[in-house]
């Protein structure tokens, strides 16, 4: 990926937030940054929101600079797919030396998040949002 070529990787997250917003509105795709997710809590919202690093279209991308992915940043995303019902979300690791990506399909019927290859096909099923 562009960015992970030209900032190389180990920074914080914003940045690389930033610089990917950057880059896809370079290349003519419309996302937007640090989109707003209201929390309910008993059906009650609540002054407190949930903070999406970029959403294009209907994709949800989570963005982290971590130096291994853990269970704890995938289910981030999947609540964040679970509170938004987007179908497609997208975790990014910049803190390896080799971009690390996972793609998930949130299936609202089941409650359920699938790990997806480049062609939406699942891959492994995570029936983590049960």
């Amino acid at each position: 990926m562009e960015v992970h070529n030209e900032l190389n990787w180990g920074l914080l997250e914003p940045v690389y937030n930033e610089a990917l917003h950057r880059e896809l509105k370079n290349q003519g795709i419309e996302s937007q940054c640090e989109v707003s997710v209201p929390c309910y809590y008993k059906g009650e919202q609540m002054d407190k929101y949930y903070r999406l690093d970029l959403v294009v279209g209907d994709i949800i991308v989570e963005l982290k600079s971590v130096t291994e992915l853990i269970p704890t940043h995938r289910a981030q995303l999947f609540n964040y797919l679970r509170l938004t019902k987007k179908p497609m979300g997208i975790l990014f690791n910049f803190g390896e030396e080799s971009l690390r990506t996972e793609r998930y399909a949130f299936d609202s019927a089941t409650n359920e998040c699938v790990l997806v290859d480049v062609n939406i096909k699942p891959l492994k099923k995570n029936t983590y949002l049960h």
